[in-house]
């Protein structure tokens, strides 16, 4: 089959056009035939070899963490699907292979695609849906009028973390360009902050939740704007030792990841707030629970530009050097 390959670690000269193997099946996998695939900074961030001391992947690596597409095949233990199903799904990260033209994923990964969106509108959404559910419901568990702060709101993740938590009953604030002001209200924004001529630390106080996509000294900043005992998530931050525990680390990665977060954590006790940091995980359940939502209408998919599924490299480009306006890119196989 045909896909992109990550050749070696490094910038876009690592990444190439191949033929490789098709995949292959297990009693519990599903054989889906990729219709999209999204394109995410995760996937710049594996190319570039940022996480490879915690995945180790064997190189060369079939590239992308998003799809909606069509099951071909069932594995003998699969139940929960059958072939010609239009499915959607974020792969689990140690099977992520999304720029090719098949892909075999376990049936607990996978969810019906939503039958109000194409497939391109329907790839845009599972990693980030994902993120924003696991942040915002599973770990800080938002309550109807709590205070949210959700940073980029006009991005992949934010523009999705924003409905998400409007979806909730949460008042919530975002930071955005002058440009999307108005479109991250459309998404329900109750207070969006122009990070342009604001500072988003003077305007905002009293928050609950800080979903944070841009780690550095926002995150430091967005700790300053919770109330005490408020909570900040980053996804861009340092990992912290809960997540060396969720991998199971060896004792040298966690030593390594209590180091990198000890200055983020002592920040945040001194101002009677927590910090954690945020690796999405596969769900096909949870991707079923944003279903309902998507089917009402309080979540929609944002997408800014669909490439053609040979002009991969390029889309990441586009990606890579944030020409996106708002929302998420997308490859289209057909």
């Amino acid at each position: 089959m045909k896909a992109f390959t990550v050749e070696k670690y490094g910038d876009q000269a690592g990444m190439r056009a191949a033929d490789v193997p098709d995949p292959q099946v297990g009693s519990e996998d599903v054989l889906v035939k990729v219709h999209a695939a999204g394109i995410n900074p995760l996937d710049i961030r594996i190319r570039n070899g940022d996480f490879k001391a915690f995945m180790p992947y064997r190189l060369p690596l079939v590239l992308g963490n998003d799809l909606a597409g069509e099951v071909l095949r069932v594995g003998s233990s699969v139940t929960r699907f059958a072939v010609g199903d239009e499915v959607y799904a974020r792969p689990d990260k140690d099977r992520i292979g999304t720029f090719a033209e098949f892909i075999a994923v376990h049936q607990n990964d996978l969810a019906p695609k939503p039958a109000a969106l194409t497939m391109t509108e329907a790839a845009s959404l599972p990693l980030v849906a994902l993120t924003a559910w696991q942040a915002l419901v599973e770990r800080a568990q938002v309550q109807p009028g709590q205070k949210v702060l959700i940073h980029a709101g006009a991005g992949g993740l934010g523009s999705i973390a924003v409905q998400l938590a409007k979806a909730l009953g949460a008042y919530v604030a975002t930071t955005a360009s002058t440009a999307t002001i108005d479109l991250v209200k459309e998404f329900g924004a109750d207070v969006a902050v122009d990070y342009r001529t604001q500072d988003f630390e003077e305007v905002l106080e009293g928050y609950d939740v800080v979903l944070d996509s841009l780690g550095g000294d926002n995150l430091a900043r967005s700790l300053r704007v919770l109330r005490p005992g408020g909570h900040a998530i980053s996804v861009a931050g340092p990992p912290d030792p809960a997540f060396a525990r969720e991998l199971d680390a060896n004792p040298v990665l966690r030593l390594a990841m209590t180091a990198l977060s000890h200055k983020t954590r002592r920040r945040a006790k001194r101002l009677g707030v927590t910090y954690s940091f945020l690796f999405m995980k596969a769900s096909g359940d949870q991707l079923r629970e944003l279903n309902r939502l998507i089917a009402v209408g309080k979540i929609r998919p944002v997408v800014d530009r669909v490439f053609p599924f040979d002009e991969t490299l390029q889309a990441m480009e586009y990606v890579e050097k944030g020409r996106a306006k708002a929302g998420k890119v997308v490859v289209s196989m057909t």
